[in-house]
């Protein structure tokens, strides 16, 4: 970590500033990981140079972003960065926009899309390899709910999750839920009228006749279709 007077000589923005790059980069130039200790707060007083309610009020901020984890009575480790300060930031700027021209509600929704559709070719090709077993059943349980009127949001995002997590890009499924949250909160407030139970078994229904077929570009078309859909409850 770099010491010396230096930092005392920063305003408190500069300090908070200067104590969270020099934190993150204790932790990355020594690889550390999840659950690993750090030095204790007089140990980082003295090797950064600064006093101690500049240290803890950098320190709750990283902790606030998940970087960091003090664990009372115990110590402070290095801690396993989630998105949710992305998801509540996200869900507040979505709320606002219903108040407005839904531009922030539209955004979230088109790069859910973009990164579904983007990923066609890896779907298509982990599932012609290892079979559709994990997805027939979930289609079977929408097609049950949309005949006796239910909407079914559990298997919906079941057979999302069961789409991308055999690819084993972990950041693809946490961004993905973050979207699928942060659009559920809204969801009952927006202007258009919502789908039907069977549009939506229907729609993934197709969605697995495409991936079955074998073919990238259907596959991707089948869900360009299933987000069209979905941009009705924006009223377009």
């Amino acid at each position: 970590m770099t010491t010396g007077g230096l930092s005392r000589a920063r305003g408190a923005a500069g300090n908070q500033s200067f104590i969270r790059d020099q934190m993150k980069s204790y932790i990355l130039e020594r690889g550390l990981k999840a659950g690993d200790p750090l030095p204790n707060e007089q140990e980082l007083m003295a090797q950064l140079g600064v006093g101690r309610h500049p240290l803890r009020e950098a320190m709750k901020a990283l902790q606030a972003v998940g970087i960091i984890e003090i664990r009372h009575g115990y110590g402070t480790y290095v801690g396993e960065v989630s998105l949710q300060s992305l998801e509540d930031g996200l869900a507040f700027r979505m709320s606002q926009s219903m108040a407005g021209d839904l531009r922030d509600v539209q955004n979230v929704l088109e790069v859910r899309q973009a990164i579904e559709v983007g990923m066609a070719d890896d779907v298509v090709a982990y599932f012609k390899s290892h079979g559709y077993d994990a997805l027939e059943p979930i289609v079977e349980r929408m097609e049950a709910k949309a005949r006796s009127g239910e909407y079914f949001p559990d298997e919906d995002w079941a057979f999302h999750q069961a789409l991308y997590e055999p690819l084993g890009n972990a950041l693809v499924i946490d961004l993905l839920s973050v979207f699928w949250r942060t659009f559920a909160q809204v969801d009952a407030r927006l202007p258009g009228a919502r789908y039907t139970p069977a549009d939506a078994a229907a729609w993934h229904r197709d969605l697995l006749l495409a991936l079955e077929s074998g073919n990238p570009d259907a596959f991707a078309r089948s869900m360009k279709s299933h987000f069209n859909g979905i941009h009705t409850r924006l009223g377009e």
